[in-house]
């Protein structure tokens, strides 16, 4: 192999890891889907030369990266729901997510995840108690979600990690 290939090779890892430890920020990230950059991680390790292309492993992990981009807008709206809300604090909770990336301050996006499930059901119906129940519903399927997207990322990181050892 020659020096130009190991050096294309160098780059293709970097560029691999980098989008690996964005998607594993991302998962927290409402703005970055997390497991789709980590599986573009992934998809761009396949471009190393020393790398055994396994088009298995990227149709899975493609799959359950895309799952995870559609169950990241659905669980919280139905663990909203299970706990009494309406679809109003389900899309308050989603907007809270986009807000609370731009607040700078400590677990903003959960506060205001919260937040955005507590106002929306309060324009619905303003009933403290439905209203709680259903932010509380909110938040919780926002912190399984953004846990399951962490997860997968890991497993992501650990997927590139042995390809890359293994080679």
């Amino acid at each position: 192999m020659d020096l130009w290939a190991i050096h294309l090779d160098s780059i293709w890892y970097v560029v691999s890891f980098i989008l690996v430890i964005i998607g594993i920020g991302g998962s927290f990230l409402p703005v970055i889907p997390g497991p789709f950059v980590s599986w573009l991680g992934l998809l761009v390790l396949q471009l190393a030369t020393p790398i055994a292309e396994n088009y298995y492993i990227l149709g899975i992990t493609l799959v359950l990266s895309l799952a995870l981009i559609i169950a990241d807008y659905i669980i919280p709206y139905l663990s909203s729901k299970k706990y009494g809300g309406s679809k109003y604090g389900g899309f308050g909770a989603s907007a809270g997510l986009v807000i609370g990336f731009f607040v700078p301050i400590p677990f903003a996006i959960l506060i205001c995840a919260f937040l955005g499930a507590f106002l929306g059901e309060m324009i619905y119906k303003p009933d403290y108690q439905v209203a709680y129940k259903a932010a509380i519903g909110s938040f919780l399927g926002v912190i399984a979600t953004d846990l399951l997207k962490f997860l997968v990322c890991i497993g992501f990181l650990i997927i590139m990690i042995y390809q890359i050892v293994s080679f």
